[in-house]
């Protein structure tokens, strides 16, 4: 009891907040659950498909096959299939992370990752498209070629500076589950 007590302390405390702001100032309280609910029922609505297509992803990719194009040996083909997957890939950015978490769990180097990730936050594709209807291609063309730059560099220093013991920590974590 005590574990689980420990394990959920963050979410108890916040409920209790979310508790006293109600008794105290129930216009705001309530408001709060209501926008708590409708992000519930948003991610009830995202996540099952995504951890639906990640035990796919898991069961018929197996590791060599994710190693080959996505490894630590990959290079220039790796990078591009991250940037890839990630610009093609639809829902919020907090469905990104358990595919991320495959990707580390099948041998995709930590630059990978990042970059995949990177991609699905900055340059999806139909963003890009409503960027260039409504701000112009020039714009969108721009803001594009940025976020790719950035995207590399900050992947290309995690993976330089991050030392080794960190990178081997978040393959055994991911492995192990």
């Amino acid at each position: 009891m005590r574990k689980l007590l420990k394990r959920y302390r963050v979410f108890l405390v916040l409920a209790a907040m979310l508790a006293g702001l109600s008794i105290l100032r129930p216009d705001i309280g309530g408001s709060s659950v209501k926008s708590i609910w409708d992000n519930v029922k948003e991610m009830l609505g995202v996540l099952p498909p995504v951890f639906l297509l990640l035990g796919l992803l898991d069961v018929w990719v197996d590791r060599q096959t994710m190693m080959k194009y996505t490894g630590p040996d990959s290079g220039l083909k790796g990078i591009v299939i991250a940037f890839i997957l990630g610009s093609a890939a639809a829902g919020p950015l907090y469905a990104a992370f358990p595919v991320a978490a495959l990707m580390l769990k099948k041998g995709s180097s930590i630059r990978n990752v990042f970059i995949f990730i990177g991609a699905w936050s900055t340059t999806k594709i139909p963003m890009l498209t409503f960027e260039a209807s409504g701000l112009g291609v020039p714009f969108m063309a721009a803001r594009l070629g940025l976020s790719v730059i950035g995207i590399l560099a900050i992947a290309a220093c995690i993976d330089r500076f991050l030392p080794d013991e960190e990178k081997k920590k978040m393959y055994e974590i991911n492995r192990e589950n």
